[in-house]
């Protein structure tokens, strides 16, 4: 019954306000999740979203954005998403296979506004693609901005702001995320 109204009806509400037309693939959710713009939403096989032994579990959900008609955020196979994770698509963000996010992540391709202030309320917005490439895994409270890759197999530590793209096999941690060593 607390199940009921602590979560079911919650993932009802999200899938409700959700009004992203262009959805591929079914995740498992165990939390709610929000699908908004006018772009494209596609998840792999074994897309998990929420997890229940976790912080945030019974207050937070996910909220994709696939903002504009040419946006996408595409996420591959046996991919995990904790609780309360954001990604918001100007242009494109990939999530390849076997990745796992921490708690409270987020994932922005755009500068969601325009830097100059005569021009900030603007739709001139600056954007280039993310890419998350196979069996990264992403700590809590991990933020990835434009035009960044991490490379495969690679770690980013708890609280990291990724500002810059980090190769492959290596742990990288900070603010700015500065590669840390090799795996």
């Amino acid at each position: 019954m607390r199940n009921f109204f602590f979560v079911t009806l919650r993932i009802w509400k999200c899938k409700l306000l959700s009004d992203c037309k262009h959805v591929k693939g079914k995740p498992n959710l165990y939390s709610p999740l929000l699908l908004k713009g006018n772009g494209k939403i596609s998840f792999g096989k074994n897309v998990q979203i929420g997890v229940i032994a976790s912080p945030n579990f019974y207050s937070h959900y996910t909220y994709l954005e696939a903002r504009n008609l040419g946006s996408e955020i595409s996420i591959g196979n046996n991919v995990s998403i904790n609780n309360a994770f954001s990604a918001v698509a100007f242009s494109k963000i990939t999530i390849q296979n076997n990745v796992l996010i921490g708690v409270n992540c987020s994932i922005i391709d755009n500068d969601g506004h325009n830097l100059e202030a005569d021009k900030r309320n603007s739709d001139t917005i600056k954007t280039k693609d993310v890419l998350i490439e196979e069996n990264v895994f992403l700590g809590d409270d991990v933020t990835i901005l434009k035009g960044v890759t991490i490379g495969k197999n690679s770690v980013i530590g708890n609280g990291s702001i990724v500002a810059k793209s980090i190769p492959e096999n290596v742990i990288a941690a900070g603010n700015p995320a500065r590669i840390i060593r090799n795996l």
